[in-house]
């Protein structure tokens, strides 16, 4: 026999007749139509209230997260120990070369360079922001550091004097 749309149907056992409570005693479900006898579950909305109390347990017992996700962006962070292994001698060290080098991903919320390594090599550092420890350790080494941010207050201070110069 082929196997068409008028003849298909479903396989033994996978369909199920709901259970029909409350249709007479002859059924099997009847009288008390499967919730027995008295009391708060065999009154109709007697089940929904107790749920609650297990729900809220539940709730309870999850672990919370504690604190918060900072909205401040997060600076490219490079150590000394990178930039010795990545560069050479009087190499100058910028975002542009970092990114080059897979050092860093982006350069979007700036760079920094921190402390961490020995530094023998001479570099000079073109960055947004060199902690104190890294700062020594390259000028120790011979290096020089040059942050962004201090290339702005040389620009606003050198504004400001021109303004005043061009006043009297």
């Amino acid at each position: 026999m082929a196997l068409k749309l008028h003849n298909l149907k479903p396989a033994k056992g996978s369909k199920k007749n709901k259970k029909r409570v409350g249709r007479g005693n002859s059924s099997g479900h009847g009288n008390y139509s499967t919730r027995g006898l008295k009391g708060q579950r065999a009154r109709s909305g007697g089940k929904g209230g107790l749920k609650l109390k297990g729900f809220k347990s539940n709730i309870q017992s999850t672990p919370k997260l504690g604190g918060f996700k900072s909205l401040k962006s997060k600076l490219a962070i490079v150590n000394l120990k990178d930039l010795e292994k990545n560069f050479g001698n009087d190499d100058v060290i910028t975002p542009a070369k970092l990114i080059n080098k897979k050092l860093i991903d982006n350069t979007k919320n700036g760079v920094k360079i921190l402390g961490v390594g020995k530094l023998s090599k001479k570099f000079t550092v073109k960055v947004d922001k060199v902690s104190d420890s890294a700062k020594q350790a390259i000028e120790k080494a011979g290096g020089k550091v040059f942050t962004f941010a201090d290339n702005k207050k040389d620009k606003a201070d050198n504004s400001s004097k021109e303004s005043k110069s061009k006043q009297t």
